[in-house]
């Protein structure tokens, strides 16, 4: 039997993972590492949830996972507003769990990711950091560090002769999460994790959602001139309601 650990799988589109991952009659056990309990309606006799701040200072937690042979990464968060209204501990919070974290975390499993035998891997990312993000600049910024570090090891992956690679899940805004205080819907967002599960199991480095249908024009805008895409970026956000002023 297989096991799976999944770092911020209490909810949103972690927990949608977690969830096919333990209906999946090849696992036996999902380990779910957050901040947060599962909430009662989601749980799942296959989770075994651990409690664990990334802001952390030690990461040993994640050397007891001896038994796993997937590994998704889902934990992070943002905030939309002006920069000059983000706090200072935001940004530091911001870097260490968005980027930091997702690093260190990776380190430790890394004799595993790199070794011949098949090892899964994922990490969310956004396509935020593809582009400039005006009133997301910090949260970008963190993705930015995660997009490039993703495809700089992967090279060393291939290079050192092993498939495994570490899939950069990049999408939009993903409906049914938490992610902007709204409240986790599995069922808008199981669509998406069974899509994110097949990259995994291909193998796969990258998968940016709705890619054809709305960012391939975004990206070649922003490739043809990133000035005027990242002010077309500030007006749609601006329009969205979503915006945090500063108090």
């Amino acid at each position: 039997m297989r096991r799976a650990l999944v770092v911020g799988g209490a909810n949103g589109i972690g927990l949608s993972i977690a969830r096919l991952l333990a209906e999946d009659e090849r696992f036996d056990v999902v380990y779910i590492v957050d901040r947060a309990e599962v909430a009662e309606g989601h749980r799942h006799p296959k989770f075994v949830c651990r409690i664990f701040d990334l802001r952390s200072d030690d990461f040993s937690i994640f050397d007891t996972f001896t038994d796993i042979d997937t590994l998704m990464i889902t934990a992070g968060f943002g905030r939309l507003a002006h920069f000059a209204d983000i706090s200072e501990e935001h940004i530091t919070d911001s870097f260490t769990v968005n980027a930091t974290s997702v690093i260190r975390i990776l380190h430790h499993f890394y004799p595993r990711i790199s070794s011949t035998k098949d090892f899964y891997c994922g990490v969310m990312g956004s396509i935020a950091g593809f582009l400039s993000s005006p009133l997301f600049a910090v949260y970008g910024a963190t993705k930015a560090a995660l997009k490039i570090f993703i495809e700089s090891v992967n090279v060393e992956l291939e290079m050192s002769g092993t498939s495994n690679r570490i899939l950069n899940i990049s999408p939009g805004s993903i409906k049914g999460t938490s992610f902007y205080n709204g409240t986790t819907d599995l069922s808008a967002t199981r669509a998406l994790a069974e899509e994110i599960l097949q990259r995994l199991w291909a193998k796969s480095d990258l998968y940016i959602p709705m890619y054809d249908e709305i960012f391939k024009d975004v990206l070649e805008r922003y490739h043809n001139d990133f000035r005027a895409e990242g002010r077309h970026s500030y007006e749609y956000k601006l329009q969205s309601g979503r915006i945090i002023e500063k108090k």
